[in-house]
């Protein structure tokens, strides 16, 4: 027989690795998740940027994970926002386009499918199933999901701030309400009083540190979906920061517009104080911090700098509306306890944010089965891991300036692009030709054939909503 004091002993050898590594990655409480609007991929430094300041998201970059083949499940905005919520593609949920186009069918070649405009309250959201496990959950900022009946109340939230069934603000500057830039009068709620001056960027951030101090206080693990408004039009930079870029845009710079930069440089700095006051409250090592976009950068050109395009998503091929990796990758960062740091090139997309999360959270067994998205935890855990998935799908069947109708597949580093109006394909190979400038449809014809079949078979799966034929065309 040992001794008690040698059994004793024995049993703090053995426990006490895991005592020490719980002391190191304490439980996920919060959750922060920071959805930009219209970032392109290569818009962080730490993506790449020859022109734009990001130093507070490189930093968030150093101390996470970053995922350089990160996708939204679409192009455009209200999709990605509803794949985020739903962890659902948006074929799936046959929300493909945003609001305002999604009833209309056009009078093109094709016409394009009639969608939902909000997102039905039959789908539990992330928001919902967090809202059951106790937590406080605030909307801050871009909605866009809906008409009333689909505001972020009835989708989980307790608190709504600024969240309303349109895409973009009439202005960033107070009383961002109006109808000087889009046609219909808009206006951003719960951000009085305010004064002339006010930057909007900031005043959401304003908002999200209130609600953080109020969840410390009250002692409640709180859910911020803080979706900012920026970078999408109008593009209003800050006056101080435009001329900055001003000086800094060279001949050769890449990217060249200074109002664009001055926009990403205002998210950056407002990233940077959500991430201070996570500090500043000591509870940065318990809250786990998502940074995203909804799509790729907007590549046409605002009314108010008509002279030059917003965005330059270069090396990348478009922009926002297309299915070129210029409309479709973005920026992914997360960090939190227990995730290493470093890179990771599995291909994933927004939709796996909701499983992440909730894994994360240590809420894996409320998962929904019926979603499209799988969890990250390993990647995050070590971002060497590769995905078993190998396969990522898209479907855009939509006009918009940069793309005809379309759908896409990633399997691997091949990726095939499929029109409709013309029933022409399109062949890439991301790991030799990530700009897509060479189409090897031709030379491939087999791996076309079973790109094809893969995609097809993955619509009819999904029940996605297709063009049709215009008979008065």
């Amino acid at each position: 027989m040992f001794p008690r004091c040698v059994i004793v002993l024995l049993l703090l050898i053995t426990f006490l690795p895991t005592l020490s590594s719980a002391k190191e990655d304490p439980p996920i409480q919060n959750v922060v998740l920071i959805l930009a609007d219209d970032l392109g991929w290569s818009d962080l430094g730490c993506f790449g940027s020859d022109l734009h300041e990001t130093p507070h998201l490189d930093r968030l970059a150093s101390q996470g994970v970053s995922f350089t083949d990160a996708y939204a499940a679409s192009p455009v905005c209200t999709p990605t926002r509803a794949s985020i919520l739903t962890g659902k593609h948006p074929a799936r949920l046959h929300m493909t386009i945003w609001r305002e186009s999604a009833l209309n069918r056009g009078n093109r070649q094709l016409l394009e499918p009639v969608c939902l405009d909000s997102l039905p309250l039959e789908h539990v959201t992330l928001a919902e199933v967090l809202k059951e496990a106790g937590f406080y959950n605030a909307h801050i900022g871009k909605w866009h999901l809906g008409r009333a009946e689909s505001y972020p109340q009835p989708h989980g939230f307790h608190r709504n701030v600024g969240g309303t069934l349109w895409g973009a603000p009439q202005t960033f500057w107070y009383p961002f309400s109006g109808d000087q830039y889009f046609r219909d009068w808009r206006y951003v709620p719960d951000l009085e009083p305010g004064e002339l001056g006010n930057y909007l960027t900031d005043e959401l951030t304003d908002a999200a540190l209130d609600i953080m101090e109020h969840s410390v206080t009250t002692k409640r693990p709180f859910f911020l979906n803080l979706w900012y408004h920026a970078v999408h039009t109008p593009i209003e930079g800050k006056p101080e920061l435009v001329a900055k870029y001003e000086q800094k845009v060279t001949a050769d710079s890449v990217q060249r517009n200074p109002h664009y930069a001055a926009m990403v440089e205002s998210l950056d700095q407002n990233v940077g104080r959500v991430l201070k006051r996570l500090d500043e409250l000591e509870i940065a090592d318990r809250t786990l911090v998502v940074f995203t976009s909804d799509n790729g950068g907007f590549v046409n050109r605002c009314k108010l700098h008509p002279d030059i395009p917003v965005a330059n998503n270069a090396p990348l091929r478009s922009g926002k509306g297309s299915c070129y990796e210029g409309g479709i990758r973005v920026p992914l960062i997360v960090r939190g306890p227990g995730i290493k740091q470093g890179t990771s090139d599995s291909p994933v997309f927004s939709c796996d944010l909701y499983p992440t999360i909730l894994n994360q959270l240590g809420l894996g067994d409320r998962i929904p089965k019926a979603i499209d998205g799988v969890d990250l935890s390993a990647q995050l855990r070590d971002p060497g891991i590769p995905l078993k998935r190998k396969t990522l799908y898209f479907h855009y069947p939509h006009y918009y300036p940069t793309t005809t109708p379309v759908s896409a597949v990633r399997h691997g580093d091949w990726k095939l692009l499929e029109y409709y109006e013309q029933g022409r394909t399109e062949l890439y190979h991301l790991g030799d030709d990530l700009g897509e400038t060479k189409d090897l449809s031709t030379e491939k014809q087999e791996l076309v054939l079973d790109l094809q079949q893969r995609l097809h078979g993955w619509l009819k799966g999904v029940d996605a909503l297709l063009p049709e034929s215009n008979p008065n065309r």
